[in-house]
């Protein structure tokens, strides 16, 4: 990886020199009463001032520069953590706290940035349901090839334009008003560049407050491409073990690999598995998605946990309602 840190150190002093000054983007995070997960990037922009509203758009999100290993101080509850970036400029840390269940806000600091705020999630232990949901063509119609959607969603659409899927907000919201305080993750293998687009576009369509969990972007140290099944998978796991009496309801749909990563999951934590609910792709949309989940796919052999599958929001609740969901 040697060619990609000399290209990394070009690009850091043509925006050093262009007057690009560091900038904090703060993400949500979640935790419960004794610790949090802290999200956020830092990298250098042309625009000044912190990034809490997400205000780096379009090709200017994949274009800023990284700040490698920057150390940031996060300030909550009068407390304050000192921590460290990675190599990609990512800060994606677990911090002890003392945090009273409900929407929280902390705040971040690092050298030459403006703070830049962020709202944390604290889960009520006592909380006994979760939701995890798929972005795109879940709650986002893409209707693009898989290999133009990254690029065309970030360098030219924005998301006043994109569309959501129909009833998928107000079926989420549904489920959300049956369990008040239960968290919601939107687990995409989208890129943190993103972020902030996706965030306006969560909100402008009404779909519930909730956490990003999104994954780095470009080539690892092992690898030229990332594994968004391995992101997924990763996550899941994770969120089952710092949440062990919460059960989740996996939100996805049936293009490629939800059906198979959420059913991994219902096997080997059946008691953390409320039920999955997996929208049905149009023959369109699953073409131009790579295919849709085979159908001999683990998704029949479900065993103890419900699954329900509907082309759209208003067919997945009417099914969630049958299994005592809504």
């Amino acid at each position: 990886m040697h060619v990609a840190d000399a290209v990394h150190a070009l690009r850091t002093r043509m925006a050093t020199a262009t007057g690009d000054v560091p900038t904090i983007v703060a993400y949500p995070g979640y935790g419960n009463t004794t610790w949090v997960r802290v999200l956020a990037r830092v990298v250098l922009t042309g625009k000044s001032g912190g990034a809490t509203s997400g205000k780096l758009r379009g090709w200017k999100s994949f274009t800023s520069v990284p700040i490698r290993h920057s150390h940031v101080e996060v300030e909550m509850g009068g407390v304050s953590h000192s921590v460290q970036a990675d190599g990609g400029g990512l800060v994606d840390v677990l911090l002890d706290a003392q945090l009273s269940p409900g929407w929280h806000t902390i705040t971040l600091r690092s050298q030459g940035a403006a703070p830049a705020e962020a709202r944390i999630q604290i889960v009520d232990p006592q909380a006994t349901f979760g939701i995890v949901c798929d972005i795109d063509d879940t709650v986002m119609v893409t209707a693009l090839p898989r290999p133009l959607l990254a690029l065309w969603n970030t360098l030219v659409l924005s998301e006043r334009a994109r569309t959501p899927t129909p009833g998928m907000a107000v079926m989420l919201d549904r489920v959300m008003a049956q369990h008040p305080g239960a968290p919601i993750l939107y687990l995409s293998t989208g890129a943190w560049n993103v972020a902030p687009a996706l965030a306006r576009f969560l909100a402008r369509n009404l779909y519930p407050d909730g956490v990003l969990l999104l994954t780095d972007w470009g080539p690892t140290r092992q690898h030229w491409f990332r594994s968004g099944r391995e992101h997924k998978h990763k996550n899941l796991e994770r969120l089952a073990r710092e949440f062990p009496s919460v059960r989740w309801l996996l939100v996805g749909d049936d293009g490629q690999h939800d059906p198979e990563i959420y059913a991994e999951f219902a096997r080997t934590h059946a008691t953390q598995t409320a039920a999955v609910a997996i929208r049905q792709l149009s023959t369109g949309e699953a073409l131009l998605a790579g295919g849709r989940a085979p159908e001999d796919s683990p998704m029949a052999e479900h065993g103890a946990v419900s699954w329900v599958s509907a082309p759209d929001g208003a067919g997945l609740a009417m099914q969630m309602k049958e299994i005592g969901l809504l």
